[in-house]
């Protein structure tokens, strides 16, 4: 039998026969038992067919092969390989063949290609056993950066040129700016990011909407770090009258040439030239939820202080601040974040100054020779990469002051989702424990002044055309 074997062994493979003996053979010298042997056909060899799965996208079931070409050039390979784990294996026949699934219908017994064009591909990656989306690509958005070669706005542009959501970013400034613009767009066109970085240069007392049309147009979103600080004997209506003049200036050059971008205003007092800017928006006949004002400054001190205090990772603490962005208007809801609630009650009066008053510290910490501008400038590019990740079609949520209507006042800061277009929905404040409803109170009383300054310049002032 050995002998067998190894003949039937040899035919298949077409090798010299070997004998268990010393005594070699040729094909001549084969017993004619073992020839009728070799003459036998070999059994056909057997193959496994490969295994099909079903792709939930449209419940056909396909080679891992197919799966990969279709998804090739649109996801990772590690992606689509976790894609893989999670879709069904077919089910297999008690003869050892795979049954495929039944068309839902004759119509869409279509190939994978035409099948997929109806529908975008929702590729998930399998992480910590839950399926994840998969990122969609970096947007191309067009970003500017008014009074980007200032304090906040050097910092904020540098930021920004990081974001793989910005392919053109601009820098605007006046030309008694600190360095010229151009100097600014020259140093960040040296960082290894895809964005493109230009400046623009306006003198003093011109229009805005005379000189930025090339700077503006095409832009998708526009951050507002402009504005003079609060000089010794400068009333807060002072403030306010020659910030807004300032603010307008940039509004109705947005509004003339990139009237959908959405401007993130960084100009104080916040309180009341975001409901200037945003009715004077209105009255133009655009979308005053385009202007926001970014509060995310009070987020960011809130979460660092309260991380502070319980030793905890900053990272992982998000403090929803509402109201406003000034004193007493600044309002961390302390209850809503499970880490910040383990505080106890007794230190939150304390905590809760801290974050309004911790803009004064920084200047007093500077000696009056400057302000919080790198810290804004952190903020305002957390706010910007919000922007423009919604916009990119993945949503963010992020604490910010707009046109409201969760309260009985008009503006208001509160968390808001971003999504394609800007801000999709503004949520309601929530549970607040007695504290908070008292602070509340509090702040809505200072907040409504402030906003009613800023409606009394909207009604005496207009756009230009």
């Amino acid at each position: 039998w050995l002998k067998k074997l190894l003949l039937e062994r040899c035919q298949r493979s077409h090798l010299p026969c070997v004998q268990p003996n010393p005594r070699s053979c040729t094909p001549n010298q084969v017993p004619t038992s073992h020839r009728r042997l070799s003459q036998r056909p070999a059994p056909p060899l057997v193959t496994m067919a490969p295994e099909k799965r079903v792709d939930p996208e449209d419940g056909q079931a396909y080679t891992y092969d197919e799966l990969a070409a279709y998804y090739k050039g649109k996801y990772k390979k590690k992606a689509i390989e976790a894609y893989w784990e999670t879709c069904t294996a077919t089910k297999k026949s008690k003869k050892g063949k795979k049954e495929e699934p039944e068309p839902k219908a004759k119509g869409k017994a279509k190939s994978k290609a035409k099948a997929k064009a109806k529908a975008e591909p929702k590729a998930k990656a399998k992480a910590k056993a839950k399926a994840k989306k998969e990122p969609k690509p970096a947007g191309n958005f067009k970003v500017c950066v008014c009074g980007g070669a200032g304090g906040i706005g050097q910092p904020l542009s540098l930021l920004m040129s990081m974001d793989p959501n910005v392919k053109e970013l601009c820098i605007f400034d006046l030309n008694v700016a600190m360095v010229p613009p151009a100097g600014v767009a020259a140093d960040l066109s040296h960082l290894e990011r895809k964005a493109s970085v230009k400046g623009y240069v306006m003198e003093v007392g011109k229009k805005p909407i005379d000189f930025l049309e090339e700077c503006l147009t095409g832009c998708d979103l526009v951050l507002v770090p402009a504005g003079m600080p609060r000089k010794p004997g400068m009333t807060r209506d002072d403030l306010f009258k020659t910030n807004a003049d300032i603010a307008k200036g940039i509004v109705e050059a947005c509004a003339k040439f990139c009237p959908k971008a959405v401007l993130g205003m960084i100009v104080n007092p916040v309180n009341s030239v975001v409901p200037a800017m945003a009715e004077l928006y209105k009255k133009k006949g655009l979308d005053p939820m385009k202007i926001i004002g970014i509060t995310t400054l009070d987020v960011v001190r809130a979460n660092k202080f309260v991380g502070t205090i319980t030793g905890k990772n900053p990272n992982y603490i998000n403090v929803p601040v509402i109201g406003g962005h000034a004193g007493t208007t600044i309002m961390p809801v302390f209850s809503q974040d499970k880490v910040a609630a383990t505080i106890d009650a007794e230190k939150i009066p304390d905590l809760d100054k801290h974050v309004q008053d911790a803009g004064t510290e920084v200047v007093e910490a500077k000696g009056g020779k400057g302000s919080a501008t790198l810290s804004m400038a952190y903020a305002g590019a957390r706010f910007g990469k919000a922007v423009l990740a919604g916009l990119a079609g993945k949503r963010r949520v992020e604490c910010a002051y707009c046109k409201s209507d969760v309260t009985d006042l008009p503006y208001f800061a509160q968390k808001v989702a971003f999504g394609e277009g800007g801000i999709t929905k503004v949520f309601p404040l929530g549970d607040l424990n007695e504290y908070e409803k008292k602070r509340l109170e509090e702040a809505k009383t200072q907040l409504k002044t402030e906003i009613e300054t800023g409606l009394k310049y909207a009604e005496s002032n207009e756009l230009a055309a």
